[in-house]
């Protein structure tokens, strides 16, 4: 019979990869280090397989095609983040029987067999397996473009991935990327909501996931916390179990968290859970979705582009050589013409001004526009740096 052998949770912050100057380096040195020990608890519990449950950053999955739920069912798992490329085997048994069964079980299940993941995936695949002979299996779950799977709907999920276990030979290790606290491409980034994340780390040392699961998918987002869903698709899966804290970390606009929970441990060392109410947690806005709403399909035009300049350098470089042309070759409306042009003004720091970006004003997911602008901002480095190097008359 097969059988949850662990289960935790981890931060997958894109600055663990790139370092840049404004963070502190001790703080990721910590976080990598807690990270590291989640490895070490895979080798202590031996899993056969690690179900990998993570989200997206409009990476993968673009407005053309956004499943809310969905199984990487190919022979290998592709991550590609900061320039290093993962590819590790996927358990295709366990991965189809998680296709077909949750299928049968009500889930309408998106799969591909081919789909390169982001940093979500990539930190995991890092610092946690690191080199480990342990196949994957990569689960996606929508939490930045609505609607989104509740809670609720997360739990069930993992409920029935635990029934599916149960019903197999293998020993799971369940691992959940992303949270806590961050607002990125927002106004509010540089004001995490580090007393929610607190809140909910006292919770989960106590096993009161229900004070979690029972929080709507506008109250986490008013308190940056959307990326939390995969870790609810954990807690169905693995039940009350408490958490064990291997290090919190509040940057300048993250709440970077690592826990475990290793199922049963405390009551194998007679350290029954501990009874506690959830004390109450105070909502400020009721008025729905503020920071990760559902673009209006009136920017369409404008998300893509800037999905697309992500991923093409030559129009990256067009960008820069020809913006009225690349707006005309979009379609963007005058107000867009105008927005897209401050992509290339580096004195507009959308991280610390504590007011939307001009992008997101005109209907821009404030997340795109953040990958977009680290990607686009390199690239006029780069294109500064081969000016510089060009012999005198070439440019």
């Amino acid at each position: 019979m097969g059988k949850i052998v662990a289960a935790m949770a981890t931060v997958h912050a894109p600055q663990l990869f790139t370092r840049p100057p404004t963070e502190i380096p001790e703080q990721l040195d910590a976080d990598i280090a807690a990270m590291r020990e989640l490895g070490k608890s895979l080798d202590e519990t031996r899993p056969d397989v690690a179900i990998v449950l993570g989200s997206d950053h409009l990476e993968t999955f673009f407005l053309s095609s956004v499943p809310t739920f969905a199984v990487i069912a190919g022979e290998t798992s592709k991550a590609d983040f900061a320039g290093r490329e993962y590819e590790l085997p996927i358990h295709l048994p366990l991965a189809e029987a998680l296709l077909d069964g949750l299928v049968r079980a009500g889930f309408d299940m998106a799969y591909s067999q081919d789909a390169v993941l982001g940093h979500s995936f990539a930190a995991v695949y890092e610092w946690v397996i690191e080199g480990r002979k342990i196949p994957v299996i990569p689960i996606f779950i929508n939490t930045y473009l609505p609607p989104l799977p509740g809670a609720r709907r997360c739990e069930a999920l993992g409920k029935a991935i635990a029934k599916i276990v149960e019903s197999r030979p293998e020993r799971v290790a369940i691992i959940a990327s992303g949270g806590m606290s961050h607002y990125p491409g927002t106004w509010k980034y540089p004001q995490p909501a580090f007393d929610f994340d607190y809140w909910a780390i006292e919770q989960m040392e106590h096993g009161n996931h229900e004070a979690l699961l029972d929080l709507t998918n506008e109250q986490l987002d008013e308190v940056g916390n959307t990326e939390m869903l995969p870790w609810m698709v954990m807690f169905g899966a693995i039940g009350k179990q408490a958490g064990e804290l291997l290090t919190y970390q509040p940057t300048w606009h993250h709440g970077h968290a690592v826990m475990r929970f290793i199922p049963n441990k405390r009551e194998e060392a007679g350290l029954p859970l501990e009874s506690k109410t959830p004390p109450e947690y105070k909502w400020q806005n009721t008025g729905g979705y503020e920071f990760y709403k559902h673009p209006s399909p009136s920017a369409y035009k404008l998300n893509k582009l800037l999905y697309d300049l992500r991923h093409k350098q030559p129009l990256r470089r067009k960008l820069y050589a020809d913006t009225p042309g690349v707006a005309a070759d979009y379609g963007l409306n005058p107000e867009e013409s105008v927005a897209i042009e401050t992509l290339k003004d580096e004195s507009i720091d959308m991280l610390r001004s504590l007011k939307s970006h001009p992008l997101v004003e005109v209907g821009a997911h404030p997340l795109g526009v953040l990958m977009s602008l680290v990607v686009v901002q390199a690239e006029a480095r780069r294109l500064r740096s081969e000016a510089t190097a060009a012999p005198a008359g070439q440019v």
